[in-house]
């Protein structure tokens, strides 16, 4: 019998302006953050490449802590850039994008997801460049947001529209596994059992707008 193989063979997360000054005004962050969390444990079990960024740092201050983004404990990011731009697709992060060990296949692209703020505006840009360059884009539902809650189902039906996958952090994390014979199935499906309550608080605010 042939070894399981994941479904998913060259994921990458994009984690986009999670920043403390905007905290007060996203609404329901803190469910953003958890998702955010949840999918950086995933991330460290999975061994998937993590990108995130800030909006004008000097002003809206650093990426929140409580993700732990390059701490001792925390997850080693790929590149953690400061940007002006809205689209996260600055030349530093594309710069550390191509310096990822290649595909399976060599040709293959890769599958981007992406949680953040704001829906309509960075994560909405960042996807479309994604998605510019042939890369299988997926936003999570329980893993953005905007100032506005009414501007997160517009922005999604319209990335949506473009071809992204709208989809969710545990939805995402099975199909990326594809097989409960992997090696990580029994981490990952420990992530989901610990994380159960949160992700009900967060698809029950975030993906009912």
């Amino acid at each position: 019998m042939a070894k399981p193989m994941r479904r998913l063979m060259n994921p990458a997360l994009f984690i986009c302006d999670l920043q403390e000054k905007f905290r007060p005004a996203i609404y329901e962050y803190p469910k953003v953050i958890a998702t955010t969390q949840k999918m950086l444990k995933a991330c460290k079990i999975l061994n998937i490449p993590v990108f995130a960024t800030t909006q004008n740092k000097s002003r809206l201050g650093e990426t929140c802590e409580e993700l732990g983004l390059d701490s001792p404990d925390g997850i080693s990011t790929k590149v953690h850039a400061d940007k002006t731009a809205f689209s996260m697709w600055t030349p530093e992060v594309r710069k550390a994008f191509a310096d990822l060990p290649p595909t399976t296949p060599p040709t293959a692209k890769r599958e981007c997801i992406i949680v953040g703020i704001e829906s309509h505006i960075c994560v909405t840009q960042t996807t479309l460049d994604l998605l510019r360059e042939g890369h299988k884009v997926y936003v999570l539902a329980d893993g953005v947001s905007s100032c506005n809650r009414e501007e997160v189902p517009i922005a999604l039906a319209r990335l949506r529209a473009e071809g992204a996958v709208v989809t969710t952090s545990e939805s995402w994390m099975y199909e990326c596994m594809g097989d409960a014979g992997i090696q990580e199935f029994k981490e990952i499906a420990k992530l989901v059992k610990e994380t159960k309550d949160s992700t009900q608080q967060s698809l029950q605010t975030l993906c009912k707008i």
